[in-house]
Parts: C-alpha cells; structure tokens; sequence
C-alpha cells in the first residue's frame, strides 16, 4: 500500500512529572525527552509502521528544529516533502503524568502545507491511503486525489468550505473542537467515527448503520497517553485503504490506539506489522 499524511509537525519536549503543576507550583520532571511530533507526525510514523514506508506533505521552519523533525521523521521510515517557511517551526511542551495523561502546550503559529507549494502532488494519485490533519483546500483537494481519504475533526472550519467529499472523518466525542455536527460537512462523510477513550467510541455510515465499537486493551502497562488518538487515526486510515470490513478496521484502529499508549513519546509502542503480524512495541529514535 501506499500511504501519505497531509499535515503538520510540533517539535515536542516531553517532561514525566508525578502531576501536573498547579498554579503557582513547583514540580521536578524525573525524565525528559524530545523529538517531532504532533498529530500529522504521529499518524506518519504509524501508517509507515504498517505500510512499511509513508510520505508526508508538510511546511516547516528553515530552522534547526524544522532540520531535526526531518531528519528524525525520515529516519523512522517517513519520506518527507517539505515546503520551508521563514516562519520557525512550531514547539509544544507536554506534562506526561504518572498515570500516563498527556497536558500540551503549543508555542508559535502551526504551520501545514498549501496546495500551491511546489510539491510532488501528483503522487497523491498513486495514494492508497491518506490522512489529512492540516492544510488550505487546495491541498485537500489535492489529497483528495487518494483512493481513500481520511481528516480529523480538529478542522472542522475548512472541512465544512470545501465541498469535497470524504470517505471518513474522526473525532473525540469529549472535545468540543472535535464533535460532528449532521449538516455542517456538505457533501456528508462517508464515514463518521468518534472516539471515546477507554469507552470505544460511535460509527455512523452516511445512508447506512451505525453503532458503537470496542476499546482495544492496553497491551501493557500505560506509560503515555500522547499520540494514542492519531495513531488510531491513522490505523483506521491504513485499515480502510485495505479495504477491512468496517468493524475489522474499527478494531484495528483501536489496537494501534492502544498499543500507543505503551511507550513513552507517541513512537515506542506504536503497532507495526511484520510478514502482515502485528507487533506492538519498537524503539523511537529520541
């Protein structure tokens, strides 16, 4: 399969605390680390961690920081196109609690690639599968030239201008930036999945069923939060472009969610498959 993400990065650092510190308060971070991440990352490195290799559409800071998201992303098996800004790539600081919560804060503008970037877009029409998290609409449209399409809920505002139909879209049911609301995406998504944590989620077909799925158990002990939804994104993306049953890929998508939350960062845990098996579980180059 070929599998691609239309997106954006964060560089991420990443500090473990006993609890995240109220106001006024001093914590000590026991560990630390940092790498890229952020939802279009995340759901990268997950799809070329099931597809064997991904492409990923995006902008970036001409910075050091853009550089190392580059470097770090293509050395887990992402084949970067990247349009530079003069713009500095966008950071995030995450709190991971010990009960494995994830608290973010972004700093600085998101910066996602435009349809007139000179990018390789024509590749897009060999695409399988892609997962768009951010962008302007022509680069959805040009996404759109996937056999399969997948966004996030978190764009509600351009999902709803575009008049392109998608074959899904996913949301948090909890987060109010990530609900559904009938009407307000016109041509309707094919697809509608919101997830709920630790209570699975809904499905909605446009014309058709829906109903609710399973949340996959946690193959381990949770170590982190951060980077279990996109990578259930993601597994639901790669699942639909090889054409599972829908409530096969709702099931795979809840494993890649769950496998996630193993591994410390979003990468250590993520599920790949090796000779069409899943495992759970590979280092992150932080």
């Amino acid at each position: 399969m070929r599998v691609a993400v239309v997106g954006h990065v964060e560089w991420v650092e990443f500090l473990a605390v006993d609890h995240v510190p109220a106001p006024g308060e001093i914590v000590h971070a026991f560990h630390r680390w940092e790498e890229p991440a952020g939802g279009g990352g995340v759901a990268a490195v997950q799809l070329a961690k099931l597809a064997g290799s991904s492409t990923m559409f995006i902008a970036l800071g001409q910075d050091e920081l853009g550089r190392r998201s580059v470097e770090g992303l293509e050395a887990m098996g992402v084949h970067m196109e990247v349009a530079f800004r003069s713009d500095p790539t966008r950071r995030a600081v995450t709190f991971v609690d010990s009960a494995g919560e994830r608290t973010i804060t972004t700093i600085g503008p998101r910066l996602e690639a435009h349809g007139d970037d000179p990018l390789p877009w024509d590749l897009m029409g060999e695409t399988d599968a892609a997962f768009f998290t951010a962008g302007d609409v022509a680069a959805l449209a040009h996404a759109r030239r996937a056999k399969v399409l997948v966004a996030t809920l978190r764009v509600p505002e351009l999902l709803a201008e575009t008049g392109i139909q998608l074959d899904a879209v996913v949301g948090s049911a909890p987060d109010r930036d990530e609900r559904y609301v009938p009407g307000a995406i016109q041509p309707p998504p094919r697809l509608v999945v919101l997830t709920d944590g630790a209570a699975g989620g809904t499905y909605r077909v446009e014309g058709g069923p829906s109903g609710t799925y399973r949340a996959a158990p946690v193959p381990g002990p949770v170590a982190d939060a951060y980077g279990a939804g996109d990578s259930f994104q993601a597994g639901l993306t790669y699942a639909l472009g090889a054409r599972m049953p829908l409530e096969a890929a709702l099931a795979f998508a809840a494993r890649c969610g769950a496998a996630c939350m193993t591994g410390h960062g979003p990468y250590q845990g993520q599920l790949r498959l090796v000779d069409g098996a899943e495992v759970a579980g590979i280092s992150s180059p932080a």
